[in-house]
């Protein structure tokens, strides 16, 4: 027998032995995405105070409700039916802008208990800026002004404003820190709205916005 019809019965286990000495290929790698949420536009513009107190403002609520009721004003309280439910938020908070009559409802702490204020027959009025939605309050416990953000989910919008007297003029936020104030704004009804405004001093103050006819 020839030497290569000796070496022809050993080509198969030579080709496997080859085929096993080839670097492998390594297997493709999982398409993995990260996905970053930018923080909310607010967030980021607001004081850290001011955060604080629209993060604490649902407990603030209850408190403020618990002393109404303690105060023997539970029926006022129940008498204004979703204004003062903090859990009546309705979808699709953003209003449409225009003019708004509106109402307020104050309450301040007293001792254990709350002091009720309440004050109507003004306005508030939604406007369509460059910057974005701003809302006006000509009247009730205090003038005031300023620029609404959209959170997440729509259910509500945040107001970035400060506070002015009677005629003074309307400070951008910031512009002066004491006079600034934040407000979570929710819809309630049909073209009902809320503007929720805690004080620094521990006080809730609730406006009512209905549409105004055109």
């Amino acid at each position: 027998m020839s030497p290569l019809r000796r070496f022809l019965p050993l080509l198969p286990a030579l080709a496997a032995l080859a085929a096993g000495c080839r670097p492998m290929t390594p297997p493709p790698r999982p398409n993995v995405s990260l996905t970053v949420e930018a923080a909310e536009t607010w967030r980021t513009q607001a004081a850290p105070g001011d955060v604080a107190l629209i993060d604490s403002l649902s407990a603030r609520w209850d408190q403020a409700l618990a002393r109404a009721r303690s105060a023997r004003l539970g029926g006022r309280v129940a008498a204004q039916g979703a204004l003062l439910d903090p859990k009546a938020a309705l979808p699709r908070a953003a209003p449409a802008p225009g003019p708004y009559a509106c109402r307020a409802l104050r309450f301040s702490p007293a001792g254990p208990k709350t002091r009720w204020e309440e004050a109507k027959g003004f306005f508030c009025f939604v406007g369509a800026e460059t910057e974005g939605p701003s809302l006006t309050v000509d009247g009730g416990p205090r003038r005031l002004g300023g620029y609404l953000a959209e959170e997440k989910g729509g259910r509500r919008l945040i107001l970035l404003g400060a506070g002015r007297g009677k005629g003074g003029p309307l400070r951008a936020y910031g512009e002066d820190p004491a006079g600034d104030l934040v407000g979570s704004l929710e819809r309630v009804g049909d073209f009902r709205y809320r503007l929720a405004v805690p004080g620094r001093n521990g006080d809730l103050t609730v406006y009512e916005m209905v549409a105004a006819p055109r």
